[in-house]
């Protein structure tokens, strides 16, 4: 790379920008010196922080403010402007901070400021548990150990997980890692010093076979125990398994951890064809990165079109048109019946010759663990606005939870990365007195080659479907609506109206 690609963009900060130039709620991206740095104004207060997203390094310049706040264009990830600290997941990590300086009618960035850390008062230490014990190494129970660290919790953490990698970027498992144009590198969400710098007791490959709720205290499955003040069951949720015939003869893989992405792509290196039962983002994510990598692919799945329940037809058969554009051949409204050898025999009765097999055909929240130890459940484990369960000092986040959600009044339960993250953070603050109840709209996004979609909000079902844009041209909002409300919006590259859409539907829910 050039030193004048390397060159920060935008005007130099230290030189000092003019007021007229600033409307209430810009955001300006320069530099001071080589450091890249966003100016905000709200009303008649400046903030300087970091211009790029600690997540994936996304301009947010490019975002929205909401308050004092920023929000990250590309995840939803949002930041306080006032301290830079990362507020909502999936960014963890803070941005740093410069001093603005106000003489005349311009405004200076010049000088870079210390990062502070949280200083609990004893009060708030008293009421401390004396120890937390996190079971899960996703999305949720990393996010919540991270928490309790940055909030300054002294306390034992113990990270209890049954996977034998420490928790990582899971939704890049069917996406680029899977594509093989992202490093495994890249993968996990901290390096092991994170975890020991932190005091982070993380024990992996670790299950846990019972919770006594009574005396506080969780028995792994090698009999020892863990005593606990606090609970926090973040078990996620397990493949949905595919009973296939014959399939001992050909090598049939399930997509949930880093090991079985690796097994995916160690299959796909001396592979021609493979099949992807299931047309749902798993499997559709699958079936791209697949092709990346120069399989034939063939996906399978009852459906009449792909994504419909969720994205609705317009979206479906979009995205549908791009994956066969791409080469993958849809048999839809069929299963698999049976494997024979290297042959997949359908339901219609027309056979498949493949390499191996990849089923994506949805979840099952992991809830045995709760259920046995008496916490209430329903299609989940059952919560309440703070993410409390039925039980005295146990909470429950990500894929198990079932909360209730002020955008629609019910009890939802959703299985989103950055919903899980989120919950995480939230359980973790309550656990140390915080008292927040949950009130984010959901988020997630899924890629199909050139195709990013965004989604936010929650729309079970809904009565109509307006579309603003082009979808086949990647330029679209389209909103589900339920007697009149925008329940849910997905956007393709439209960034700020995803960020938009997201603010409005808090507002209207009279949510911070």
């Amino acid at each position: 790379m050039s030193d004048d690609a390397k060159a920060p963009s935008g005007p130099d900060f230290t030189a000092g920008v003019a007021l007229a130039s600033l409307d209430d709620g810009a955001l300006l991206q320069g530099h001071v010196g080589n450091d890249a740095v966003l100016l905000a104004r709200r009303k008649e207060e400046f903030f300087a922080v970091g211009a790029l997203c600690s997540h994936y390094h996304g301009p947010l310049a490019d975002g929205i403010m909401v308050g004092d706040t920023v929000r990250c264009p590309w995840h939803h990830a949002c930041f306080s402007l006032r301290t830079g600290e990362a507020m909502r997941a999936p960014a963890f990590d803070a941005l740093p901070r410069w001093r603005v300086e106000r003489q005349g009618d311009h405004v200076f960035v010049r000088q870079k400021i210390a990062a502070s850390k949280p200083t609990p008062s004893e009060s708030e230490r008293r009421a401390w548990p004396e120890s937390i014990v996190i079971v899960g190494g996703g999305a949720a129970g990393f996010a919540a150990a991270e928490m309790l660290r940055r909030r300054g919790y002294d306390r034992p953490v113990t990270l209890l997980s049954a996977d034998a990698d420490p928790p990582c970027d899971r939704p890049n498992l069917s996406k680029d890692y899977l594509a093989g144009t992202a490093q495994e590198a890249w993968i996990p969400l901290k390096s092991p010093k994170f975890y020991a710098n932190r005091s982070i007791d993380l024990r992996l490959g670790t299950r846990v076979g019972a919770i006594d709720a009574r005396n506080r205290r969780v028995t792994l499955g090698d009999g020892k125990t863990v005593d606990y003040g606090a609970l926090l069951l973040a078990t996620g949720a397990e493949p949905v398994q595919l009973a296939l015939p014959g399939a001992d003869g050909m090598p049939v893989f399930y997509l949930r951890t880093l090991a079985d992405s690796r097994a995916i792509i160690a299959a796909a290196a001396g592979a021609k064809r493979a099949v992807v039962v299931g047309a749902s983002f798993i499997g559709l994510e699958v079936a791209a990165s697949l092709r990346a990598r120069k399989l034939e692919v063939h996906v399978v799945a009852p459906a009449t079109r792909p994504l419909e329940h969720v994205m609705g037809p317009e979206i479906g058969d979009a995205v549908r048109r791009l994956h066969e554009k791409n080469g993958v051949v849809f048999h839809l409204g069929e299963t698999v019946a049976k494997i024979e050898g290297k042959t997949a025999h359908l339901s219609g009765g027309s056979t498949l010759a493949a390499d191996f097999v990849v089923v994506g055909i949805g979840v099952r929240p992991a809830t045995a663990l709760a259920e046995a130890a008496g916490l209430a459940t329903d299609k989940g484990v059952v919560v309440d606005a703070h993410l409390a369960t039925s039980a005295p000092g146990i909470y429950a986040v990500g894929d198990i939870a079932r909360w209730p959600d002020p955008q629609t009044g019910e009890r939802i339960r959703i299985e989103h990365w950055v919903v899980a993250e989120r919950q995480g953070q939230l359980a973790a603050r309550n656990m140390l007195g915080a008292g927040e109840r949950f009130d984010d709209v959901p988020f997630f996004w899924s890629q199909h080659y050139d195709m990013t979609i965004n989604y936010v909000g929650h729309a079970a079902r809904w009565d109509a479907i307006d579309i603003d844009g082009d979808i086949a041209a990647n330029d679209a909002s389209v909103t589900f609506r339920q007697a009149g409300r925008a329940a849910a919006v997905a956007t393709i590259f439209r960034d700020r109206a995803s960020l938009k859409a997201e603010a409005a539907m808090q507002q209207r829910a009279g949510v911070r």
